[in-house]
């Protein structure tokens, strides 16, 4: 029976898995929504008749709630980005502070009911996926890491252990080998893009690693998913527009379409100064229009059908040099086509911080593209085009492989939380 739990808690998605003998699995969960192996991080929290005050889903089945209950659920997503930041000290839902442990606790508790027996009882240790660096302006590292013990102790695992998610990558990747090599991991995450180059090699038949460096920055996909709003969305909704204080004519607040681009603040924009600030901006608006609009998408809670129109475009634009974008609660204005050369050009300053990021592992460890003898892209950013071809510019399309991009971290966790020698692939807590 399987000892260890691989936990992938990740920005989008989060995956559990575990051994099965000499390979792994993962652990089916089968919420009110049906059954699947990857989950939506995402939690809702709806007033129960029942004999709990509050019903609370996770995945699928929390938006399905806040599909089904406009105006009455409370909707959470994304919730990994605020590990890190010590500006968040909680969330009042329905009249309750909670804090990230609390969400934490909650999703993954979620989780557990919903794997049912596919969650065994005999697990000891909680093998956890944790990026190179955390997601955020100002990530704190170590009020993250304690923020995780906390929710996972309440979890009652005996152990837990940290590993970065490019080296449990790496580690599923490496069963494939069939020589020794160095390999380079490039995880493309929601929140994070991180970089690990290990050395794998095979001893007495059994497989070796030796870590060679690690880097890691706080940008990927839901980046590039801003790009996409603030460049077609925000200036609908009054970005760029004037307000008149006094004898002045001002700009809007720059903050407040920052706030309505990420993810994770939508959920509490609602609840922020700002948005109480947004709505007194309406009268003295010399654009009054888009800044109701502004509120009304807010207040009608439509940020997840923003993330679906974004993450669609982006998908298509993977497949396709043009698409057509389209934004139901906008009406027509909103819609409009995005040439991939156009949507490249926005991401620009991202991908050239995920490239420094790229080089900044291979400088501190002195490594040479040629001393590369394979690199593994995982997780679903590595399918846009700009970010590949990156990659093959550097190492040569016949070095990339790729696949299981939302399997890959938790089931690497699993295998590496069977091994004796699970202390030389942990990460500090």
């Amino acid at each position: 029976m399987a000892s260890a739990l691989g936990l992938d808690f990740g920005t989008t998605n989060s995956v559990l898995a575990q051994t099965e003998g000499a390979s792994t699995r993962s652990i089916v969960v089968e919420s009110p929504t049906g059954r699947s192996d990857t989950t939506r991080t995402a939690l809702s929290f709806l007033k129960d008749a029942g004999p709990s005050p509050l019903k609370v889903e996770a995945g699928q089945a929390a938006i399905r709630e806040f599909i089904d209950n406009p105006g009455e659920c409370r909707f959470l997503q994304s919730i990994k980005t605020f590990a890190a930041s010590a500006l968040f000290q909680g969330t009042l839902i329905f009249g309750k502070r909670y804090e990230f442990e609390d969400l934490m606790q909650r999703f993954l508790t979620r989780l557990r009911d919903y794997a049912g027996n596919n969650w065994e009882a005999t697990f000891r240790r909680v093998v956890i996926g944790r990026p190179v660096h955390f997601a955020g302006a100002n990530p704190d590292e170590k009020l993250a890491l304690e923020r995780y013990n906390r929710a996972l102790t309440r979890m009652g695992f005996p152990e837990v252990h940290y590993v970065y998610e490019p080296v449990a990558a790496a580690f599923y990747f490496a069963r494939n080998l069939d020589r020794d090599a160095t390999v380079l991991v490039a995880d493309f995450g929601g929140g994070t893009t991180d970089y690990s180059i290990i050395r794998f090699e095979s001893q007495a038949g059994r497989l070796t690693a030796t870590p060679i460096g690690h880097s890691g920055v706080g940008i990927a996909g839901d980046h590039f998913d801003f790009r996409i709003i603030d460049n077609i969305v925000s200036p609908l909704i009054g970005k760029g527009s004037l307000f008149k204080s006094f004898d002045k004519l001002l700009e809007v607040p720059s903050s407040y379409y920052a706030n309505f681009g990420r993810w994770n603040q939508l959920s509490i924009f609602k609840t922020l100064r700002d948005f109480t600030e947004l709505k007194k901006l309406v009268r003295a608006s010399l654009e009054p229009e888009k800044l109701e609009s502004f509120v009304e998408l807010i207040e009608h809670d439509e940020g997840y059908p923003l993330y679906q129109a974004v993450s669609a475009t982006k998908m298509r634009l993977s497949q396709a040099e043009e698409t057509e974008f389209a934004f139901a609660p906008l009406g027509e204005r909103a819609r409009r086509t995005v040439r991939r050369d156009e949507f490249e050009g926005w991401i620009a300053p991202d991908l050239a911080r995920i490239e420094e990021a790229l080089d900044e592992v291979l400088s501190t460890t002195a490594t040479t593209p040629d001393g590369i003898d394979k690199v593994f892209l995982t997780g679903g950013t590595s399918f846009v085009p700009a970010v590949r071809r990156l990659f093959e510019n550097r190492f040569g399309k016949e070095r990339i492989e790729s696949g299981g991009e939302l399997l890959s971290i938790a089931h690497g966790l699993a295998l590496i939380g069977e091994r004796d020698d699970i202390a030389a692939w942990t990460a500090a807590a």
